[in-house]
């Protein structure tokens, strides 16, 4: 009776509408974008209230506005002698307060002329100034609004144009064409490992992100011709950064859901002091079903990802701050068949990431300042397989590996404005490798297991760049700049110049171009595979390969068609060279068509390949309580090996549609309540793959494939994802409810192949099929 009473009790305090207008507090930090100082005398104005609204920045460039009604709001800041900046559809929730640390772009005036400045911050452009070309912003409410997205920035940003996902179900994401391999991760300034759960070795991606969006602020994704400050990438970068959490006003959240269950902490350390702290944790809800006797089926899969970030200001010494990510996976699989209950094989999984770091900014007066951090970073990933053996009695252990990869990395950035039209950066980041690497197998089952990668030492890499940014006046922007790479473990380098420019003809069109050289260094087990001599010595025939390397062209246009709704379009041109391929004229092997792993042969760099296409985006930014995006690229990708003949990439599907589309419903005496639906609609070209050859198959017990290289291409994927979320605000809480669907109408097509060993015949593998998620989330 007790808990029918208290559950009761709940429900109603749940989904009764609130009697009286409910408020929160909007607060933040105005600083130049350049300088990182604060801006004195900032207007902040909540648009459209009455009476209006509004607050001024002080000394330190802080402003807070109390009692701002819960619900979207437009925030529009102003300041003298700075662009404007203008935020449709705020979030404003009754369970948190709003905290906005915003950069404002100083205007360039000139005598006897009239400034033009923007009266929208423009999603389509990057945070980072230092890119002109193929650089998007996404923010928390995007990652956590987008049907299917599921909290994760890699999943959120597959709806950007000239981006397509894995539709087998893993967050890889492939970049004009481009392998997930050429991608890189950077968390606060920070390069780092793969940040996904059960991480392949070599790979970016994987079917969990241990990022989560509780901790997010609006983070940067750039697909092609990158600020010279990104290195060690060809395909795409991810610029992620945490918020900070609130310095006044401890509070809480927590998320119960299917993907995962999650608590995040923040707060003050103490009052009248700045510094404050954020953390968040999360286990696997699945694994916690398993350990609580609800769910009983073979291949769990068992993670947890901790992050944090500590912010500590000080007066003389400038500001430190303490950032942190780990993550923990394993899985049990088993190849069992149904009906007999034989069991075929067995894998053990475990994948591990981690990443410390100390950043310091320390300021030499209101030009200048420079950005430092050490940090270490962790990855490892690694099992055991087990195959029954020829008589059918008993597995035996067919391979062992472990890929361990430790990294301790120092970096410093200078930069320093000298006026409103020139600014420049010159930094460098000196990361020294620690790596224990084996691999063996025992595929014959003779006891005795062959090393296939054996690697147990220290290296290093160093990068440098400078940027040197030129505003002519408000309308003319130009970028250039050099970064540099070189690998201690073979002593290969390379030597980066890069450029971009940006023309506001007007206040609705512009022009943008951007072109430069890219690298990326392989993965060390690439360097390290390990064969055999006839003499019983061991080498590694690929230790000197050089880095991949890519040359980038892009030329975009953008059009303003009204305050709230934009176009733009973008060419683009990609030469890929100094390849790794099969040392052999007869192979048409490349690593341009490898996701992630490594090939067992030797390599090198003679191998070359080229993406072109076009891209389109029209979006609408969520205003007057709804959204919409439609994004469109058609891309050829291709390659060429050792055995000189181009052909298609594995990544060569041709095209991509996607539109997404968001409305947002209030009801209540007060409108506290509101229902949300967002929707995505995709169609994509299939993958290209090899086929298999069923007779040589058959009598090898084995795949075998033919001699006709990514010949086949899967269907054409269509599918609808569907979020609908229910929110309510509280006077003490916010509550929401969320239900993220993915493949609403449970298409299948078929996306790629492969030899069924026990039945000898060749079967299909389909796209993720119909995945619903659930999430209930409180705020207080």
């Amino acid at each position: 009776m007790k808990l029918r009473f208290f559950a009761s009790i709940l429900l109603i305090g749940l989904f009764t509408s609130a009697q009286a207008q409910l408020t929160q507090t909007v607060r933040g930090t105005i600083v130049d974008y350049d300088a990182k100082t604060p801006i004195v005398g900032a207007k902040i104005i909540i648009v459209g209230t009455d009476p209006l609204q509004g607050a001024i920045t002080d000394a330190d460039g802080n402003f807070k506005i109390e009692k701002v009604a819960v619900g979207r709001v437009t925030i529009q800041i102003k300041a003298m002698g700075y662009q404007e900046v203008y935020l449709p559809g705020t979030l404003v929730e009754s369970g948190k307060e709003l905290v906005l640390n915003l950069e404002m772009t100083e205007d360039i005036k000139s005598l006897n002329t009239v400034t033009v400045s923007s009266s929208d911050q423009d999603n389509s452009e990057s945070i980072n100034k230092m890119a002109t070309v193929s650089g998007q912003t996404f923010t928390v409410d995007e990652t956590q609004r987008y049907a299917g997205a599921i909290n994760d920035p890699a999943r959120m940003v597959s709806a950007f144009a000239g981006v397509t996902g894995d539709a087998e179900g893993d967050n890889d994401i492939v970049v004009r064409g481009n392998s997930p391999k050429g991608i890189l991760w950077r968390l606060e300034g920070i390069d780092i490992p793969n940040p996904n759960h059960f991480a392949n070795e070599g790979g970016t991606g994987g079917p969990v992100n241990a990022l989560n969006a509780s901790m997010l602020a609006n983070s940067d994704f750039f697909s092609g011709a990158f600020a010279p400050e990104y290195g060690n990438a060809y395909s795409g970068v991810f610029d992620v950064r945490f918020r900070q959490g609130n310095n006044e006003t401890r509070e809480y959240a927590f998320s119960l859901g299917l993907m995962g269950t999650e608590f995040t902490l923040e707060g003050p350390f103490k009052s009248g002091y700045a510094g404050s702290y954020l953390f968040n944790y999360r286990y696997s809800t699945i694994a916690l079903l398993d350990k609580a006797g609800i769910l009983d089926f073979g291949g769990i899969p068992k993670y947890q990802d901790l992050s944090f970030k500590i912010v500590l200001p000080t007066k003389r010494f400038g500001q430190f701050s303490v950032v942190g990510l780990g993550g923990l996976s394993t899985i049990f699989q088993k190849d069992e068949d149904e009906e007999t209950e034989m069991v075929y094989g067995t894998y053990d999984f475990n994948a591990n990431l981690g990443l410390v770091g100390l950043k310091h900014t320390y300021f030499f007066g209101e030009k200048t300042h420079l950005k430092s951090f050490i940090a270490g970073t962790t990855a490892s990933n690694g099992g055991s397989a087990a195959w029954l053996n020829s008589d059918s009695s008993a597995l035996y252990k067919a391979e062992n590996q472990l890929f361990t990869d430790n990294r301790i990395k120092i970096a410093t950035t200078l930069n320093h404005k000298f006026n409103a039209k020139n600014n420049i950066q010159i930094g460098a980041i000196y990361t020294h490798l620690n790596y224990n690497l084996i691999l063996e197998e025992n595929y014959d089952n003779t006891g005795v297991f062959n090393k296939l990668v054996d690697g147990d030492g220290n290296s290093a890499m160093l990068q440098g760049f400078a940027s040197w940014k030129y505003r002519a006046n408000n309308k003319l922007t130009f970028i250039s700049g050099l970064h540099y790479t070189h690998f201690f473990l073979n002593d290969h380098y390379a030597v980066e110049p890069r450029v971009g420019a940006k023309w506001q003809l007007n206040p609705s069109n512009s022009i943008s171009l951007g072109a430069g050289l890219h690298s990326r260094v392989e993965s060390l087990s690439t360097y390290l595979y390990t064969e055999e001599k006839t003499d019983g010595t061991e080498y590694k025939p690929n230790m000197n390969l050089g880095l991949t390397k890519s040359a980038h062209f892009v030329l975009g246009y953008g059009l303003q068609l009204t305050e709230n709704l934009r176009f733009k379009t973008e060419l683009y041109y990609q030469h890929l060279y100094n390849i790794p391929v099969h040392d052999d004229t007869a192979s048409s092997l490349s690593l341009i068509n490898y996701s992630n792993w490594f090939p067992d042969v030797h390599l090198v760099n003679k191998g070359t390949g080229r993406n072109y296409g076009a891209e389109v985006t029209l979006e609408r930014s969520f205003q007057n309580d709804y959204y919409f995006m439609m994004t469109g690229s058609l891309y050829q990708s291709s390659y060429t090996a050792l055995d000189g003949i181009e052909r298609d990439s594995r990544y060569d599907a041709g095209y991509a549609a996607n539109f997404l589309f968001g409305k947002e419903f209030k009801f209540g005496d007060e409108k506290n309540n509101t229902i949300g639906l967002n929707t995505k609609f995709s169609l994509l070209g299939g993958n290209r793959y090899t086929p298999i050859d069923l007779q040589a198959s058959q009598d090898a017990g084995y795949t075998v494939l033919q001699n006709k290289p990514y010949a086949s291409k899967g269907d054409d994927i269509f599918f609808i994802n569907l979020g609908v979320t229910y929110r309510l605000d509280k006077p003490r809480a916010s509550h929401s409810i969320k239900i993220d669907i993915q493949n609403l109408t449970n298409n299948k097509a078929a996306v790629n192949e492969y030899y069924n060993s026990r039945t000898g015949q060749i079967e299909k593998s389909t796209q993720l099929s119909f995945i619903p998620n659930l999430v209930y989330t409180i705020k207080f």
